[in-house]
């Protein structure tokens, strides 16, 4: 009974509200009592929509700050190879495709672990055999080289560092050419370099970058910067020690390079079909420039002879002069 009571005056006041404007005032009334528990109603959703806003943007920041850290580290990439190529280009202006050399193709890797043997210098990066990755490859931060890979897993690969005993790289001084090799200390510090001769043009300062020589390392990548030159100190050779440019132990993000990765003998054989392609083309210049010589030369109209050309008219006779 009670029910249908209330059901009867439910329907009553819809009928009254819509028909007539005397319970608006109520409604107004009614409304204001009842905002405090609207906004009690609608606080789970705009909590629930703030926090998902702060964590989208969150994210996108964190992607957005991963993208720029990649980009600079491409840029300071750049801007290595571009210090050799204007110390080139002092040197030797001729050096027309020189700027296909900072087009190297490079992927980012992170750094994920460090070899704990205190006699190594080898680190764990998270790029693998999937990505490309191969036995050998050049690894260089933002400041320079760092050294190669030297184990390749399907998902990780071990890269075995400049200052590493076992390693050693052909470098030339960026200021002369003066090729020299570095070789690792042991510590992460500097690096030194073998069997400079005593009158070598090398000094204090002077950086040096890959010279490629060694076919493994692209040249023209800072290396070291040399920080010692001992002359006359009894030994046949110099004793020159050298810092690293890249930051060894403190690089997080990585470079690895794709450079040309075809065996000597792949490189001699295209070198060998480019040139004769090249010589085969001039030959066939050298053959058509000498078939145009060949051929005859027009001749020149003959000029007239005395036979052919008329007789001059002759002169007129003089008038008889008048005799008195």
């Amino acid at each position: 009974m009670r029910l249908l009571v209330l059901s009867v005056l439910c329907v009553v006041l819809m009928v009254v509200d819509a028909r007539f404007e005397t319970l608006k005032p109520l409604r107004s009334q009614m409304g204001l009592v009842l905002t405090p528990f609207y906004w009690l109603a609608d606080l789970p959703v705009r909590t629930w929509q703030r926090a998902t806003e702060q964590i989208s943007s969150s994210t996108s920041l964190v992607a957005e700050n991963e993208k720029l850290k990649a980009e600079a580290l491409l840029m300071q990439r750049r801007l290595q190879k571009l210090a050799m190529l204007t110390e080139q280009n002092v040197r030797l202006r001729e050096l027309l495709n020189s700027a296909a050399l900072v087009d190297d193709k490079v992927i980012v890797s992170e750094l994920i672990g460090l070899d704990p043997n205190p006699f190594t210098h080898r680190i764990l990066i998270d790029k693998g055999e999937r990505d490309g990755v191969f036995l050998g490859q050049p690894v260089l931060d933002a400041s320079g080289l760092m050294g190669q890979v030297v184990e390749v897993m399907p998902y990780a690969a071990r890269v075995l560092l400049l200052t590493d005993v076992t390693h050693s790289i052909p470098v030339q001084v960026n200021r002369n050419g003066l090729r020299a090799i570095a070789v690792g200390t042991g510590s992460p510090d500097y690096l030194e370099l073998r069997h400079v001769a005593e009158t070598a043009d090398i000094k204090e300062g002077d950086l040096l970058v890959s010279s490629g020589l060694g076919q493994r390392f692209p040249s023209g990548y800072p290396v070291a910067q040399v920080t010692e030159v001992v002359r006359g100190s009894g030994q046949p050779f110099l004793i020159v020690r050298a810092i690293p440019t890249a930051m060894l132990n403190r690089s997080r993000y990585l470079l690895l390079v794709f450079s040309d990765s075809r065996t000597p003998e792949e490189r001699a054989t295209a070198a060998a079909q480019a040139q004769e392609s090249a010589d085969r083309k001039a030959e066939e210049a050298t053959v058509g420039d000498s078939a145009v010589s060949e051929q005859p030369a027009p001749t020149a109209p003959a000029a007239p002879t005395a036979s052919d050309t008329p007789p001059p008219p002759p002169p007129p006779s003089p008038e008889p002069e008048e005799r008195p």
